[in-house]
């Protein structure tokens, strides 16, 4: 079963109970995405409120628990590091405790060693994906950390111990779904295909809400059924899913091989239910483990306003250019030297005109009747990005257009002070997979004994 799509966007406890009722062999949760961007894995962090995960986990074992029903949480606090894993295990103490409950635990962390990734590196066993930044000794120490994505066969060694649950690190969507199914001698393809619908819960339904999925795999095939009000899959939905975040519409790619969707087929069983059949799984020579890392490109200050001005707007890109100019100038003027030279940068995005995809944007109008300015500025350190925000304020406020005689103001900075610190801020720097040796080299797991006896 999967309970929800993401722990902390809230379970529907009536349709986990009713699905409990089915005797699922375990109940399955993802916890984490690179989709938030690269923060919570520099920052250590997670995307959802540390209530909201409780309420989730809280709500899952004690339904889960009386049921003898083997939980497994994926990705935990969105990046996978150790502080999330950590974290989320803090967590599940609160509620065994609170719910009164006897839980054993299998704890799989995935966060990789520079020391080791850099002995793989030299080694020629990291190999780039497509596309993928360079990637040498300085990348790796550069990183504030680095997680592998662990496929099946982690999960598949925890759950031979015999535990409730299961908190991992970094780990593949779908082989949460695909490792018991697999274990238990069931085709690869067909299990990995059950992960790879069912891991966003309801999002494979025709129309996503309250509800979980309820999966059946069987030698021959795959029954997906969406439990909740309103809810339903049908052969359309399941096999929009089954291309969701595909760089291959047939071609799914994981630690341990290939889902191959091409002979797929999907049929409507019943009113909530979908049947799937002939998803095949290619077995790779050795695993390949997907890294992610983030690493530190400075820190920022922001600045947000508006104009509604049709002078300025009707003729902005030349406006916003001059604007640009004298910021450049004050920046010479304070600093002493370039904005290049000083190693920082300002960035201008404008919503409402071609905001959101920028040179991308089909549709461009010829004069909106308002436009949203967000300044970005980014600095080695919060100071000197504060500085650069600043600077940009007055000129934003009072340059002219050719339209106007006199002074003018035809900008609104939405806050007061005007300007708003974000501090630290990361990209992803890794995009490739390592080969290990062996899975111990990257993963770990540590059982332990948590709440009343």
């Amino acid at each position: 079963m999967a309970a929800t799509g993401v722990m902390g966007v809230g379970i529907h406890e009536p349709s986990l109970q009713q699905a409990i009722e089915r005797r699922p062999h375990f109940i399955a949760a993802d916890a984490g995405s690179t989709d938030a961007g690269p923060f919570a894995l520099g920052l250590g962090v997670g995307a959802f409120p540390r209530e909201a995960i409780r309420a989730d986990l809280a709500t899952i074992l004690r339904n889960a628990r009386p049921a003898a029903i083997p939980v497994i949480i994926g990705s935990v606090g969105t990046a996978g590091a150790d502080i999330h894993v950590d974290s989320f295990l803090d967590i599940a103490r609160e509620v065994a405790i609170a719910e009164k409950l006897h839980l054993r635990v299998a704890v799989i962390k995935s966060e990789q060693s520079k020391a080791y990734l850099k002995e793989r590196l030299a080694s020629g066993a990291i190999i780039p994906l497509d596309p993928a930044p360079p990637l040498d000794a300085g990348t790796i120490d550069r990183s504030v950390r680095i997680v592998g994505m662990l496929g099946v066969e982690p999960l598949q060694r925890a759950l031979e111990q015999n535990v409730d649950l299961v908190i991992c690190g970094r780990c593949s969507d779908p082989a949460l779904y695909a490792a018991m199914p697999i274990a238990m001698g069931l085709p690869d393809g067909l299990a990995w295909h059950a992960g790879k619908v069912s891991e966003c819960g309801t999002s494979v339904c025709e129309r996503p809400g309250p509800g979980v999925i309820f999966g059946t795999v069987r030698p021959d095939e795959v029954i997906i059924d969406a439990i909740g009000p309103g809810r339903r899959c049908t052969p359309q939905s399941v096999a929009a899913h089954s291309l969701y975040e595909n760089a291959d519409p047939f071609i799914f790619r994981e630690s341990s091989g290939e889902l191959d969707l091409t002979d797929a087929t999907y049929e409507q069983v019943d009113e909530t239910s979908v049947r799937i059949r002939g998803s095949r799984f290619t077995h790779a020579p050795r695993p390949t483990i997907k890294l992610e890392g983030a690493a530190l490109v400075g820190y920022q200050t922001i600045l947000i306003g508006g104009i509604r001005d049709p002078f300025i707007l009707g003729e902005f890109d030349e406006w916003l250019a001059a604007v640009k100019d004298r910021v450049l100038l004050s920046v010479e003027r304070v600093f002493g030297r370039s904005l290049d030279a000083l190693g920082g940068r300002i960035d201008y995005h404008i919503y409402g005109r071609n905001g959101v995809i920028g040179k991308l944007e089909p549709d461009v109008p010829a004069v909106p009747h308002e436009v949203g300015i967000v300044v970005e500025a980014t600095a080695s350190d919060q100071p000197t990005a504060t500085k650069l925000a600043q600077l940009t304020r007055q000129p934003l406020l009072h340059h002219p257009t050719t339209k106007w005689k006199g002074s003018i103001t035809g900008f609104a900075c939405l806050h007061n002070p005007s300007h708003i610190e974000r501090g630290p801020v990361f990209q992803f720097n890794l995009n490739h997979v390592v080969v290990p040796e062996s899975l111990s080299d990257v993963f770990t797991t540590e059982i332990l004994e948590l709440g009343v006896n």
